[in-house]
């Protein structure tokens, strides 16, 4: 009975990893992409810190989605045709995941001895409509995303994986 149990616990554990990992590599190609455009924008080196801490936040963004998800956020219009969904959860975790990534590196900038002031991060030029924009360029990338998750909440992973690669799903 404890041997089911646990075997029950690892494989919940094991399918749960392998979808953090799934959300982080989205992420992570997420924010190389937006590192990779300033480092060019700006003629920067492209190998800089910046793209090694895309691999950090892409963790911390994956795991503020998957615990977000577990509580049902921006879950509403399931009744309706994917596009609401879709479009809901892109809005609502676009936010999110903006107003996260503000309170994380003001919280770091506090941890470093600065100033409130200093550590608040400034994200384009520091405009409101910076911040805009990439809160829309945010909400337009994670369309597909949830697009993925909704078609496979509705279909099952056995027939997406059949719709993209054409054949039957083996695990």
């Amino acid at each position: 009975m404890a041997d089911a149990r646990l075997e029950r616990i690892r494989a919940k554990a094991f399918e749960e990893g392998k979808r953090l990992l799934g959300i982080s590599a989205y992420f992570w190609v997420l924010l190389t992409m937006f590192s990779l455009h300033k480092a060019f924008m700006l003629n920067l080196n492209v190998f800089s810190f910046q793209q090694a801490a895309a691999i950090i936040n892409a963790l911390a963004m994956s795991k503020v989605v998957v615990i977000a998800q577990a509580l049902h956020f921006g879950q509403g219009y399931r009744n309706k045709p994917l596009v609401y969904p879709v479009v809901l959860q892109a809005a609502v975790f676009s936010v999110l995941l903006l107003v996260f990534h503000l309170i994380e590196e003001t919280l770091i900038g506090k941890w470093h001895g600065k100033t409130l002031a200093q550590s608040v991060p400034t994200l384009g030029d520091g405009s409101l409509q910076a911040l805009m924009m990439i809160e829309i360029i945010l909400f337009v990338a994670l369309i597909p995303f949830f697009a993925f998750l909704e078609m496979e909440r509705v279909v099952g992973w056995e027939t997406l994986h059949t719709l993209f690669f054409g054949r039957k799903y083996q695990r």
